[in-house]
């Protein structure tokens, strides 16, 4: 059903075409135009509500426009082709408007189009045709501006017409697949179809491909058209606007078709500068600013820089040039190129220098042929005499004129208005204009939403706020502008807007004079993002703890942004004071790197160039150093409150996490971390360990810090060197030489009468160090020995300061450069190669201190054990030998094990076995604790036993009033903790040949008598011996070849029981429980001689001596009769009465009244 509108348009059609009679529009005649066409042109004009024809139509009114274009250019090809009526009704859209319209010709389609300015219009159905078809209606578009009367708006809508060509379709009023422009292709090539066989498909295309068509065909290069038409109509051409205009759009048509292959690109800010003048010149003009005089500027000003789509088959450049300079010349002589006005300057003025610019620059490029360079220079000249004659005036623009045309560009995103938006951020001078800049940030967010254009922003913002030019409000709305782009940004972008940051300012928006108020109200913002996150920690589920750390890191990357330095200072709190919060703290700034800082460290190929790779070394050195904010902020939590044990812990457990190297980026192949080891190192342990005077928890901290930081694996190229080496590595290593010298006297008192603070477990941990960075270090000097030649020799100089032990444990570092350095005493005991060792002339090692040197070289390291323990001088032929150096090792023992850390102490004691079982050491065991000899096989727990009487003497000569006043109560503590740890390697080499696996299946046999007198020795020998020859006797007597099936399974019974208790007796229990009773007796023993006999360690071994004693008795309950138990419970007892301690006493003997037999 057809509308209102429609019926409009075909009434004023026919009354134009009763106007013509006797003649009709399908025959009228260009000069009629004007007398009929007055009622189509109020018709269209009343539709479309466009009475000015300069004015913007609107969306409504220019689909109205192309729809009537449409139908008057079909109807007209309807009657050329004669389309069958049934058919247009089945398959043309356009059909009823199109058949209530009187017939046409070219003169009406042409006239419409003129008069309602729908160049633009006609030129987009023109590339909606192949190019052949755009030749032919070219040709009949220059037929009809041609013919008379030629007046000045019928070359206007030539140039127009070649023009909008030239620029292409407009891709923002394009349309999908049923836009009137594909709709008028479609019927457009079946109607052409009926006449040259045209193929439907061909007609959507904008343009054929010059190749496929002859090249001699004078109708398939549009530029020869256009250029020959304006050729022949130039004596039409009677205003200096139209000329500058035909000239402009030539010559750019010549420059985009012969000039250039590619679009040239400029800059946004190029582009701003000429879009500024455009503007500038129209306004003068008295044209009014709006997105559509900018959008028509862009288009001009991409058509005159992109190749054009037509490119030309017949025409060459010099034929085009010559067409054009030729025009000047007639133009010049006509006196129409004249200077132009300054005071009124002119669009096409402007255009025209830009297009004469731009034509001579690139002739100039150009590469041509001597030939053709003489014939250009004429023309050439000709066009720069052109410049010269019309003197165009320089056009200026200013900052707010340029401002309001960005900003428009941004707010209707026209083309290209991202770069605008990066521009408009960025230029200082824009946001001088306050309200219009703030303006455009606010309602236009998403446009700056790049992270590129916030960095600019955020440049422009600071300098604002350091003009202190705005108000409070001011502050806070575009502080909260900026902060809503960032939190829109992804989190790849949100890292490089905070490294951006970091680079301008480490207090973001607040490293300058800001208002007080602005200040309170970040802080506001600050600790309410950390409230959220500490009680929001815990999800209950993966996916809630997920969505918790994306919110988390959100609030934290926000505020951050806004103050780098308060946010990482508050993390840093959180991560220390709030109980648990380090983990969650870590895991945040591991997602957001940015927080870092700006570390530019590309993996590029080794140079051949050492003084390149070391140039570029100490580039990445710096650029480490440079981020310390972090740091920074942690060294003021340390350095301001006294922090509790548990906050110490949380406190290297984050850095521990911010250390591990992470993958930041999806996808990308190498894990960074967030804080690197060399940054922790530099400084949280060199600062601390090198100045003296700090505290023990400084120095314990440090040491636990290098110890995590060289335990955490760093992904480094193979090609670059260890990080340590950042860290002044032998420096680092002498300092650990010195604290691990000292703590070789920990338990010695200073004549001022103080004590080495450092306990036993920081000695642990600092030879752990000493090593693992000797280790490292050592491989760096084997990688290149001569660059640390001169290193290696200062630190080994350094070593004759401190104990002769200390260099044994940077063995790695020194290599085969040195020999190793001992005690002359050690040489007289063991048998080194001079080749590699030295001897030491020590006034504290003389006679007879040989064994003291040999056995602290056992505790070093379990290599120099080995060559110790091989190397020793002693000939086990002679008893006197043997018995010298057992007494000798007895005292050395004594001197040495005060001073043992763990890991030495444990050597030690291996060293001690492997002595004992070799019959090197002889401990003589003799029964002290027992009444009788009992009939045991203890040959297999001989070491054990050995052991524990030897570590009973040296506790016994330690406790003597010649040695007990060597040690502090600490000491002592750590003697007691030693032993301890002793004794539970005894016990558990003892319960090692104990079953107890096997007890239960052991003890659930009701058929294994034993008597509880009876030697198990001799009934695991004899009782299943006799239990076989009974069966055989028994067989043989009955004679029968055959046995039942119940006789054979009485046999496995019985051969299954004599085997249960062959295990049974073959099960070393009694044995056990004896070795473990002498055990209790020699711990509680020294525990009485230690001075205060309240040692909670032996304390604590002996309850275990007597659990393991109790779970023997009760999976092996022939193990102990009734009488024997109660006498190892009343002997226990009366050893337990000797103890100082009524607590300790009352705890030991609760436990021993359980001690009672179940064989009852």
């Amino acid at each position: 059903m057809m509308d209102k509108d429609s019926a409009v348009i075909q009434g004023a059609f026919l009354l134009a075409d009763k106007l013509c009679l006797p003649s009709s529009l399908s025959s009228i005649q260009k000069a009629d135009w004007s007398r009929v066409g007055h009622p189509v042109l109020e018709a269209i004009r009343e539709i479309c509500g466009q009475h000015d024809p300069g004015a913007h139509p609107t969306t409504a009114a220019d689909s109205w426009m192309k729809k009537v274009v449409c139908v008057v250019w079909l109807k007209l090809l309807c009657r050329e082709t004669g389309d069958d009526v049934e058919m247009g009704w089945r398959e043309n859209p356009f059909f009823p408007l199109q058949n209530g319209l009187p017939e046409v010709n070219h003169v009406v389609l042409l006239e419409v189009v003129k008069s309602m300015a729908a160049a633009q219009t006609f030129a987009n159905f023109l590339l909606c045709l192949p190019q052949t078809q755009i030749c032919t209606q070219l040709e009949k578009l220059v037929q009809h501006v041609s013919s008379s009367p030629t007046r000045e708006e019928d070359v206007r809508l030539f140039l127009e017409v070649w023009w909008e060509l030239w620029k292409g379709r407009d891709e923002q009023k394009a349309g999908g697949e049923d836009s009137i422009e594909t709709m008028f292709a479609t019927q457009f090539a079946r109607l052409s179809s009926k006449s040259s066989n045209l193929s439907p498909q061909a007609a959507k295309r904008l343009k054929l491909d010059p190749l496929n068509l002859p090249a001699s065909s004078p109708t398939t290069d549009i530029l020869h058209i256009l250029l020959h038409a304006l050729k022949d109509i130039k004596d039409h051409i009677s205003t200096t606007d139209l000329c500058l205009q035909a000239l402009s759009i030539s010559l750019d048509a010549l420059y985009t078709s012969f000039l250039i292959d590619q679009a040239v690109v400029l800059s946004p800010k190029e582009k701003m500068h000429i879009l500024s003048k455009v503007v500038s010149i129209r306004e003068k003009n008295e044209e009014k600013l709006s997105p559509e005089l900018i959008c028509e500027a862009q288009r001009d000003l991409l058509a005159s820089h992109a190749p054009s789509q037509f490119q030309p088959s017949r025409m060459a450049l010099r034929e085009a040039l010559k067409i054009i300079t030729e025009l000047v010349q007639f133009w010049k002589n006509s006196g129409l190129l004249k200077a132009c006005d300054s005071t009124s300057p002119s669009y096409s003025a402007f255009k025209l220098e830009q297009s004469v610019q731009r034509v001579l620059t690139a002739l100039q490029k150009a590469e041509v042929s001597v030939t053709e360079m003489a014939d250009q220079e004429a023309e050439k000249n000709i066009l720069r005499g052109l410049l010269e004659s019309l003197a165009f005036p320089a056009i200026e623009s200013t900052p707010e004129v340029t401002a309001r045309v960005t900003s428009i560009i941004i707010s209707h995103r026209l083309d290209d208005y991202q770069n605008f938006a990066a521009l408009f951020a960025g230029e200082k001078s824009w946001a001088a204009c306050d309200e219009l800049w703030m303006d455009c940030l606010e309602k236009n967010r998403v446009a700056f939403q790049q992270c590129d254009t916030l960095i600019k922003l955020t440049s422009t913002l600071m300098s604002k706020l350091h003009s202190q030019s705005m108000s409070v409000s001011q502050c806070r709305k575009l502080m909260k502008v900026t902060a809503d782009i960032f939190s829109a940004l992804s989190l790849e972008d949100k890292n490089k807007a905070l490294a951006a940051m970091l680079r301008l300012s480490s207090r973001g928006f607040f490293g300058c004079s800001v208002p007080s108020a602005v200040t309170g109200g970040f802080d506001q913002e600050l600790n309410m993002a950390f409230n959220c996150i500490i009680q929001g920690g815990g999800g209950a589920s993966a996916a809630a703890s997920q969505g918790n750390l994306n919110t988390a890191v959100s609030l934290v990357a926000r505020v951050a942004f806004q103050n780098p330095e308060a946010t990482l200072r508050s993390c840093c709190h959180s991560a220390v004071f709030n109980k648990g919060a380090f983990s969650l703290m870590a895991k945040i700034l591991q997602q957001l790197p940015g927080l870092r800082g700006q570390r530019e460290i590309k993996e590029e190929a080794q140079s051949d160039d050492e003084e390149e790779e070391e140039e570029s070394r100490d580039e990445e050195k710096d650029a480490l150093n440079g981020s310390g904010l972090l740091c920074r902020c942690l060294q003021e939590i340390i350095k301001t409150k006294s922090l509790s044990a548990n906050e110490k812990e949380q406190f290297l457990k984050c850095l521990g996490l911010l250390m591990m190297p992470v993958m930041t980026v999806e996808g990308e192949e190498r894990r960074q971390s967030f804080l690197p080891p060399q940054e922790v190192v530099n400084n949280f342990v060199l600062p601390n360990l090198s100045t003296v005077g700090h505290s023990s928890f400084d120095i314990e901290l440090s040491l636990q810090l290098l110890h995590t930081a060289l335990s955490v694996d760093v992904q480094e190229p193979d090609s670059c060197p260890h990080w340590v080496l950042d860290c002044s590595p032998f420096p680092l290593l002498y300092i650990l030489a010195q604290l691990h010298s000292q703590t070789l006297r920990c338990w010695e008192q200073t004549a001022e009468g103080t004590v080495y603070h450092l306990s036993m477990d920081t000695k642990e941990l600092l030879l752990s160090v000493l090593t693992t960075l000797g280790q490292v270090v050592g491989a760096e000097v084997a990688a290149a020995p001569s660059s640390w030649s001169r290193a290696l020799f200062w630190l080994y100089n350094k070593m004759e300061e401190l104990d002769w032990t200390v260099r044994f444990h940077l063995k790695p570092v020194w290599g085969d450069h040195f020999k190793n350095e001992v005690p002359s005493s050690l040489l007289t005991v063991c048998n080194l190669p001079e080749q590699e060792w030295s001897g030491l002339d020590l006034p504290q090692y003389g006679q007879g201190t040989g064994l003291l040197a040999w056995m602290e070289c056992c505790s070093i390291s379990d290599s120099l054990q080995s060559t110790m323990l091989s190397c020793l001088s002693l000939d086990q032929r002679r008893l006197d030998h043997v018995n010298m150096f057992s007494k000798g090792l007895l005292v050395a023992l004594t001197q040495t094990l005060p001073w043992c850390s763990v890991s030495q102490w444990t050597r030690l004691m291996r060293v001690l076995r492997e002595l004992i079982a070799s019959g090197r050491l002889h401990v003589p065991f003799s029964l002290e604790y027992v009444d009788y000899l009992p009939l045991l096989d203890l040959r297999r727990f001989s070491c054990d036993l050995r052991l524990s009487v030897l570590l009973l003497r040296v506790l016994q000569l330690l406790c003597g009033s010649s040695c007990s006043h060597w040690l502090s109560v600490d000491g002592w503590a750590h003697v007691g903790r030693l032993y301890a740890l002793a004794v539970r390697e005894m016990i558990n080499s003892v319960r090692a040949k104990l079953p107890l696996h096997s007890s239960g299946a052991l003890t659930a046999s009701p058929k294994t008598p034993a008597s509880k007198d009876s030697n198990p020795v001799c009934t695991s020998v004899a009782s299943p011996k006799m239990s076989k020859d009974s069966l055989e006797d028994r067989k043989l007597a009955e004679g029968s070849p055959l046995k039942s099936k119940d006789s054979h399974m009485e046999e496995e019974e019985e051969e299954a029981t004599a085997a249960a208790a062959a295990a049974v007796a073959a099960v070393p229990s009694q044995e056990v429980l004896f070795v473990l009773s002498q055990l209790f007796c020699h711990v509680q023993h020294i525990q009485v001689m230690m001075p205060g006999g309240q040692c909670e360690p032996l304390f604590l071994s002996s309850l275990e001596i007597l659990s393991h004693y109790e779970a023997i008795m009760a999976a092996f309950p022939d193990s102990s009769s009734v009488l024997e138990s109660d006498n190892t419970r009343h002997f226990f007892s009366t050893i337990t009465d000797n103890l100082e301690n009524q607590e300790m006493k009352a705890v030991l003997q609760q436990k021993i009244a359980q001690l009672v037999s179940s064989a009852a």
